[in-house]
């Protein structure tokens, strides 16, 4: 088994991962707050974490991990939204969540195990707070429940920060029912154009921070291996995420391994509106970039260290991308090829690839090994490219490598054509056999000067037609 590194934020340091139960991985990766489109910054995190999910997947099995990512569908920004644009909360929500789903799917992304919406899981969050308040963790104050911060000894050793640092430096809520101003919210009101439900406190809806830690709870347990997001969440939202678990839950260890990706620049800039460089995941697919090329310019820098994107990383990725798939698609890989490499038992993750990918998702090394991987001459030599490729969620339906070669869907073949090339594949298999080599070659140079491009692997030999495929070349060559 493959061993992987990570880096833990908990303490920062890289660590061997050892799960708590190899037969069920735990992975929880904070979501999307559904009221708009996602921009690029929401396209780093879903990636990397997408990745993260291969790669354990790979290791572990596929049906050895579990991957939560929670969808907030209760927030003010949802709420303000629908108050502008007079719309109900649920259309808004439900239109945004499926606009995530396929922005984030062009970027390759595999659906999680488990996408638990905050909306449906009250009843859980109810039940956490009113513990945390029968334990002295938290407090009802003017309609309001929040979570004492002096409560918990521990806090701010996630982000390393005092209380008093955090209160320095963090925009605090400033309330006269607060008894300390880094106490955050729970439970609020909710007016009659608000969402609400009933609570022992009164109609009201949860806080931002109570909803994963009821969630993760409830969907992987009170100890779990990895919780993920970006490092913006890392204060105050993860910081408040442990202080609640822990302290509904202390005889369970919450997440394990704790990690965050670093954020996004434009340029060597910060992306905002302001400056005029901000962008969404759906603007860049419609000005015709492909997914696999946004992913593969995100890949490029390891997810702890800022990401710029530029135009040159842009154009560099797509020629990268567009070679390698060049280079598969000549030695006839597609559907059919990769489950005849399968079944003789070519397509293997390459040791070096796997390892370097393993250690802290090094996306940048692994990625300069398939450039090695890149100089195969034979299809069996390239699978190991061609299996990074789709662990790395850069491929992930190989009927779609013509376009993703450049070289369009190839021409229609009608089926009386089909049959002759294939008859003509069986009588070359019988001129080898009985060591034929004139017929052999003759056969081989008609099919060529046809452009029909010819793979053999494992002893069978696949076909397909080239770029310059011309039927009618075929005729009488029988």
């Amino acid at each position: 088994m493959t061993p992987i590194r990570l880096y833990n934020t908990k303490t920062r340091r890289k660590e061997d991962f050892v799960p708590l139960d190899p037969a069920n991985v735990r992975m929880y990766v904070c979501g999307p707050t559904v009221y708009d489109r996602a921009h690029l910054g929401n396209a780093r995190s879903a990636v990397v974490f997408d990745t993260l999910f291969r790669l354990l997947r790979e290791v572990y099995g596929p049906d050895h991990v579990t991957f939560v990512r929670n969808v907030t569908d209760v927030d003010d920004k949802i709420n303000a939204r629908a108050a502008a644009t007079g719309r109900a909360i649920r259309d808004i929500t439900d239109e945004t969540l499926g606009w995530y789903h396929e922005d984030m799917e062009a970027l390759g992304t595999l659906r999680p195990t488990q996408e638990p919406r905050a909306t449906e899981w009250i009843g859980e969050m109810k039940e956490m707070i009113a513990d945390l308040i029968a334990k002295d963790h938290a407090y009802e104050a003017e309609g309001h429940v929040l979570f004492a911060v002096d409560s918990y000894a521990d806090y701010g050793a996630l982000s390393g920060r005092s209380i008093d640092d955090m209160v320095a430096g963090a925009r605090v809520e400033v309330a006269p029912y607060k008894r300390n101003p880094m106490d955050f919210v729970l439970w609020k009101p909710s007016d009659v154009d608000q969402p609400g439900w009933d609570s022992p406190w009164g109609r009201g809806r949860p806080g931002w921070h109570i909803e994963c830690s009821a969630m993760s709870y409830a969907l992987l347990g009170q100890s779990f291996d990895i919780h993920g997001g970006g490092n913006d969440l890392m204060f105050p939202h993860h910081e408040n995420e442990i202080a609640q678990s822990a302290c509904a839950h202390p005889e369970g260890g919450f997440a394990t391994y704790w990690m965050h990706n670093e954020m996004l620049q434009v340029d060597g800039k910060k992306m905002s509106k302001s400056l005029g460089n901000f962008f969404t995941v759906r603007e860049l697919l419609e000005q015709g970039i492909p997914g696999e090329v946004i992913r593969m310019v995100i890949l490029g820098t390891h997810y702890g260290k800022p990401m710029d994107w530029t135009d040159k990383k842009r154009g560099d990725s797509a020629a990268t991308l567009r070679g390698w798939f060049a280079a598969l698609h000549a030695h006839g890989f597609g559907p059919s090829m990769v489950a005849l490499l399968k079944d003789c038992g070519d397509w293997e993750q390459d040791p070096e690839f796997l390892g370097v990918l393993a250690n802290d998702i090094n996306t940048p090394g692994a990625i300069a090994r398939l450039h090695v991987l890149a100089k195969g001459h034979t299809a069996p030599a390239l699978a190991p490219l061609a299996a990074g490729l789709e662990l790395l969620g850069l491929v992930h339906d190989w009927a779609d490598l013509p376009r993703l070669a450049g070289v369009g869907a190839g021409p229609e073949v009608a089926e009386a054509v089909r049959v002759a090339v294939d008859a003509l594949l069986v009588a070359r298999a019988a001129a080898r056999a009985e060591r034929n080599w004139a017929e052999a070659d003759r056969i081989r140079d008609v099919l060529t000067l046809a452009g029909v491009q010819v793979t053999d692997v494992g002893g069978q030999a696949q076909w397909q037609p080239g770029p310059e495929f011309d039927p009618s070349k075929l005729e009488g060559a029988i």
